[in-house]
């Protein structure tokens, strides 16, 4: 229930002609200015209800998921950094030996033939092909052991060194050296590293101590020692013989 209060305001007194009696004081009373009264608190509806319930539920299933997720990757979070780790060393690696692998300069590859004799074949740069068993190389040359102490040299512009099958195939400008002053060149030539045999189908240039020879092709086999001119050819001996 509201309170009142009352506000005394003294009035000015008339002026009387008569003089000195009391002046009338006037009371006025104002009612209380009070905050308003708070809201009304009302029961919540069928809806809200169910809302409730549903987050509710919702909630009992989402956070028992949540903290388990949460544990699993803290115990995982070492092996995270393991495997990320040992990603980063593999693609140093990579970087670092693949170079190396496409591209090497000065490269040498030695064996031994079916009858254990060395050679060796080098080049100026060896680039890996799409063949990881073949190498391209640059001006490779190949050097054989004869049998009886002696060697023979071979050498091109280009070539493919096949390793798993000691196969080396020569394009350009190839050259063949004999130790016993025989020199012959052709545009192709195919050999057998293992098998100390070489062969050629294309146009041959022939000089040595014997003379000169043209032919069609040659046939290198037991490491040089026997030498086959093929198809047409044509030799001028030296001094006449």
């Amino acid at each position: 229930m509201a309170q009142a209060h009352t506000d005394a305001v003294r009035a000015t007194p008339p002026a009387s002609s008569h003089g000195g009696g009391p002046a009338a004081v006037a009371v006025r009373a104002t009612p209380s200015r009070l905050p308003p009264p708070s809201r009304q608190r009302r029961p919540p509806s069928a809806g809200e209800l169910a809302r409730r319930r549903m987050l509710v539920a919702v909630a009992k299933r989402a956070l028992p998921l949540a903290a388990l997720a949460l544990l699993s990757s803290i115990a995982l979070w070492p092996e995270f950094e393991n495997a990320s780790e040992r990603g980063r060393v593999s693609f140093r690696r990579i970087a670092e030996v693949r170079p190396d692998a496409l591209h090497v300069v000065n490269p040498r590859y030695q064996g031994v033939d079916e009858q254990n004799r060395p050679f060796n074949v080098t080049a100026a740069t060896a680039v890996q092909t799409a063949n990881e068993d073949v190498v391209a190389l640059s001006v490779p040359r190949a050097d054989l052991l004869l049998s009886d102490g002696g060697w023979i040299y071979l050498e091109a512009r280009d070539g493919l060194y096949d390793k798993p099958r000691n196969r080396l195939d020569l394009d350009g400008a190839v050259t063949v050296h004999h130790d016993d002053g025989t020199q012959f060149t052709t545009a192709r030539a195919a050999l057998d590293l293992a098998a100390g045999a070489a062969q050629g189908d294309q146009p041959v240039a022939a000089q040595g101590p014997f003379g000169t020879l043209t032919a069609e092709g040659f046939r290198l086999t037991d490491r040089g020692q026997v030498v086959l001119f093929t198809g047409r050819s044509r030799v001028v001996l030296e001094g006449g013989q």
